[in-house]
């Protein structure tokens, strides 16, 4: 049973190191995320194991804790809506934007939190979809996390048939992956799109670059107010003037501003922080 003084310990230490905010409610994920690393310490108490992890000058142990964090399950094309707006709304108009530039064929995404990269590699299937010569085109699909396990796990673009499974159409996965050992691999044709680094969030310089859309979703809903609200108004200047942010379908950003005005299209919720508010409340469709 943890104490009181575990909580708090660490809570306080995952807070410090990766924003995500936990308090007494939830003990049971700090037992069944930590329980293996604290026992391999051979610490007496988890309050014991995060003073550890503090004073520890390698980094380790502290690397470990966020990926035990934060690593969450994920899948293809989760909730449908967003890349049902990207298809048929967001790609369509960016490229429109872009056609009078001197980046006419020039695309930037950005996933955020992207965990084992589902999201970056979905983005780039819809992409070579839409875009028979997407090859000749300049673009780039960027996954972040903090989680240096997952971004290492996104790069090498391999996955268990059960996570296949779960998002993917026969017919796409025929054509972007290819069987290897008992599992599926991205190909290098739809690898070429994609990069991933590691990057925390609560960094001021993690939202660098400048992204034609951003996808954000799920992720701050873990932080503390403050932090979600400085995580949102940094993503905003990381947008082209006519840049498009996508958040989970259940958080919305009413509560940070009037540059946060919302937008429906395919039945996914989604932002333009960079483009003028509707008139009259009017809100495009």
């Amino acid at each position: 049973m943890l104490t009181t003084q575990d909580i708090d310990a660490v809570c306080g230490l995952v807070n410090d190191l990766c924003g995500v905010y936990l308090d007494e409610s939830k003990a049971y994920l700090i037992e069944a995320r930590l329980s293996e690393l604290v026992k391999r310490s051979g610490c007496e108490s988890y309050a014991e194991f995060a003073r550890k992890a503090r004073q520890d000058t390698d980094s380790t142990v502290r690397t470990k804790i966020v990926d035990a964090i934060t690593t969450n399950e994920t899948l293809f094309f989760r909730d449908i809506s967003p890349f049902d707006a990207l298809l048929n709304k967001v790609i369509p108009e960016t490229i429109d934007s872009k056609t009078v530039t001197p980046f006419a064929k020039l695309l930037r995404f950005w996933s955020a939190a992207c965990s084992t990269g589902q999201e970056p590699y979905s983005i780039a299937m819809l992409l070579s979809e839409m875009l028979p010569d997407v090859h000749d085109w300049d673009i780039n699909i960027l996954g972040t996390d903090i989680s240096d396990d997952a971004t290492a796990r996104a790069s090498r673009g391999w996955y268990a048939s059960h996570e296949i499974e779960r998002g993917l159409s026969p017919a796409r996965l025929h054509r972007f992956f290819q069987s290897e050992n008992n599992g599926w691999k991205v190909k290098d044709s739809l690898r070429a799109l994609c990069s991933f680094e590691r990057r925390n969030l609560l960094d001021p310089d993690s939202a660098r670059g400048k992204s034609d859309v951003i996808f954000c979703r799920n992720v701050a809903i873990y932080f503390t107010p403050e932090a979600r609200k400085d995580l949102f108004l940094r993503l905003a200047t990381a947008l082209t003037p006519e840049g498009w942010l996508f958040v989970g379908s259940q958080e919305s950003l009413r509560d940070l501003g009037p540059q946060f005005t919302p937008q429906q299209h395919c039945r996914a919720i989604c932002y333009r922080p960079n483009f003028p508010a509707p008139v009259a409340g009017i809100v495009k469709r």
